[in-house]
């Protein structure tokens, strides 16, 4: 059974394929209009606080071949989706580029492909690829703290789950879609959420008990997080008002997680409002925290080191701290783990480490 959301979708997809044919009937060459998405083509939306696309267009047009075969690639793809949306299906995005070749002279060359023209269509159509029923390979976060959800399980019922009393010691595992159609918050005992980058440093904080020490909902971000991940993040800060803080390594891949979740990330700045989360705070390893409490240590090598310089030039790095941070890092040659502070035993991040830099914002 369709949904309104449903159901507005599906306008949405019709309207792009009534503007091709119009198009058409008047005797022109289709085309599709949609914005630069590159480096270049990105600015601050400051109502909002984070990075979107600029005015920068770029057309995709049948006057070339490879413009027609992107829209008749379009109408597949606008075909399926509707298929799925009617049937209740939902389909992986490496399941869309096999099912593509069926489409004869339409399929896919490579998967790239298939997923850039499903973030054009989110573009066109200003909904997520959830609607679509398009769904991710990677794993959402997991969840461990007092935070009560209700999600609508796969037999379409409304099921409770305590993210700390009902859930093992790996947590509740984050679904690909957490919009309100499917994921209800409604409860909580929380006075942060601490987004944690790896499962070492997820399970030993779970370990030590720190989500009822320090009133905290834990979430393992498994690396760079997913886009349901970021999704659930803005949730809860927006919803329940409970700040973000981003616990990470210190290195520049590791800050650019962090960048993603507080700022959004080219490859989605077209949907950056729902994604990102403006006040999350970095409480991860820095360059000064190497230095200050003596970590142990790995040398930048040449791709640390030359996406450090980048980061000095990325708009999301343009403040005081980071500049600094990321300087003195270039300076001293020297990477940490968030795991080199167990040099000082394993309660130390939770009983010291932790505490000293969350009571340095303020929050405790």
């Amino acid at each position: 059974m369709e949904t309104k959301r449903s159901e507005e979708v599906l306008n949405e997809l019709k309207k792009i394929v009534e503007k091709i044919y119009d198009q058409m009937k008047k005797g022109e060459i289709p085309y599709m209009e949609l914005p630069a998405r590159n480096k270049y083509n990105i600015k601050l939306d400051v109502t909002k606080g984070v990075w979107k696309y600029g005015d920068d267009k770029i057309y995709r047009s049948a006057k070339k071949i490879e413009g027609a075969y992107t829209l008749l690639r379009t109408m597949f793809m606008l075909d399926f989706i509707k298929e799925m949306i009617e049937q209740n299906k939902s389909s992986t995005l490496r399941e869309l580029y096999y099912i593509s070749e069926s489409w004869g002279i339409a399929k896919f060359h490579t998967q790239d492909e298939s997923d850039k023209l499903a973030e054009d269509i989110e573009i066109l159509t200003k909904y997520l690829r959830e609607d679509f029923k398009l769904r991710p390979e990677e794993n959402g976060a997991t969840i461990i703290g007092n935070i009560t959800i209700e999600e609508i399980n796969r037999k379409g019922k409304p099921q409770r789950i305590n993210c700390r009393d009902d859930v093992g010691d790996s947590g509740y595992p984050v679904p690909y879609n957490v919009e309100k159609e499917k994921i209800n918050i409604i409860d909580y005992d929380a006075d942060f959420v601490l987004a944690i980058e790896t499962g070492g440093m997820f399970d030993r904080l779970v370990e030590n008990g720190y989500d009822e020490k320090a009133r905290a909902v834990l979430v393992h971000l498994k690396g760079q997080p997913a886009r349901s991940t970021r999704r659930l993040l803005k949730r809860f800060n927006e919803e329940l008002g409970l700040p973000v803080l981003v616990f990470t390594d210190g290195d520049p891949w590791s800050f650019r997680i962090y960048a993603s979740i507080a700022y959004g990330a080219i490859k989605t700045a077209h949907i950056s409002e729902y994604l990102a989360t403006p006040t999350a705070e970095f409480i991860g390893v820095t360059a000064s925290d190497i230095l200050n409490y003596d970590l142990p240590t790995d040398k930048l090598n040449d791709k640390d080191i030359k996406a450090l310089y980048a980061e000095l030039n990325d708009p999301r790095f343009k403040t005081p701290f980071w500049k600094n941070e990321i300087e003195l890092m270039l300076k001293i040659g020297k990477k940490a783990e968030q795991q080199a502070l167990a040099k000082y035993g394993l309660n130390y991040v939770t009983d010291v480490y932790l505490p000293e830099k969350i009571s340095e914002m303020g929050l405790k």
